[in-house]
């Protein structure tokens, strides 16, 4: 299987907290720079400065942001895709199943009218199948007869 994408998700909600964390931090830098009692060019400077970098601390949090949202979307393509091959797999499961118990059915002469019949050519390559590891993308690609 592809990827735990609870694992993931785990790494997208702990970016989203470190944005919240990052915006905190800037607001208090911000908050404890405007309320110190110091007055003049140099102040006034150093406050500048100070409201730049929250401004860029906010900058990265929006960026933290970003990547979490993007983690989601891209975990919710790996959840739909892993789900794709989980239907195939099972509808490749029962074909294949089916057709190697008629081909059985056939082989053994076990037809109730007592007619031999061979085995069609789709029931012999859904009978033979060697499937791909169970949860390969591989089963994307797979294509059988009444697939």
């Amino acid at each position: 299987m592809y990827g735990d994408t609870t694992v993931m998700r785990k790494r997208a909600d702990q970016l989203s907290e470190q944005s919240t964390d990052i915006r905190l931090l800037a607001d208090q830098l911000v908050a404890r720079a405007d309320g110190i009692d110091w007055t003049g060019r140099a102040a006034d400077s150093m406050r500048t400065r100070i409201h730049d970098r929250a401004a860029q601390l906010r900058d990265a949090a929006g960026f933290h942001d970003e990547a979490a949202d993007s983690l989601r979307r891209h975990l919710a393509e790996v959840d739909l895709i892993k789900e794709q091959i989980t239907g195939i797999e099972h509808r490749v499961g029962s074909l294949s199943s089916d057709a190697a118990t008629r081909v059985a059915r056939l082989e053994a002469d076990q037809e109730p009218d007592g007619i031999r019949r061979s085995p069609s050519d789709e029931d012999r390559a859904l009978a033979s199948f060697v499937p791909p590891a169970p949860g390969h993308k591989d089963w994307l690609t797979v294509s059988l007869p009444g697939l």
